[in-house]
């Protein structure tokens, strides 16, 4: 039986101190990085960007996003589906309010203990990544 995986996009924001940002979207429990599914024939850089506009109303610029990478993951609301998400990273941007289906947002310090509703993307993958460059 094969691994039912779809793409998606995040963007790694983070604070003047560090922190990165992590949302929850409504009627979900995980926290996760701003992003999302493409739309049809959209590439991994614009999706980040509308995503990122959607969900905290906030407009990116696309010469400032630095691609971190290419990581695989259980989904974090999806069960039984994996993601293979495209991770960029963008300078600090001040971040007010949720938009869209956000819910809510978080600030991860790195080098913190992980919370235990973080998106496995995020534990695996993206905090670990930035906690070796810092």
């Amino acid at each position: 039986m094969s691994t039912k995986v779809f793409r998606v996009s995040g963007v790694v924001l983070r604070d003047d101190q560090g922190a990165v940002l992590t949302v929850r979207k409504r009627d979900t429990s995980r926290f996760m990085l701003p992003g999302g599914k493409p739309d049809a024939n959209e590439s991994a850089e614009d999706t980040a960007l509308r995503e990122v506009r959607e969900e905290l109303s906030i407009d990116l610029d696309p010469t400032q996003l630095r691609l971190l990478g290419v990581f695989r993951a259980v989904a974090a609301n999806e069960p039984g589906f994996h993601i293979e998400s495209t991770v960029f990273e963008h300078p600090p941007v001040r971040v007010s309010r949720p938009a869209a289906e956000i819910e809510e947002l978080r600030w991860q310090v790195l080098g913190e203990p992980y919370p235990k509703d973080l998106a496995p993307l995020l534990t695996e993958h993206v905090l670990p990544a930035l906690s070796q460059r810092n």
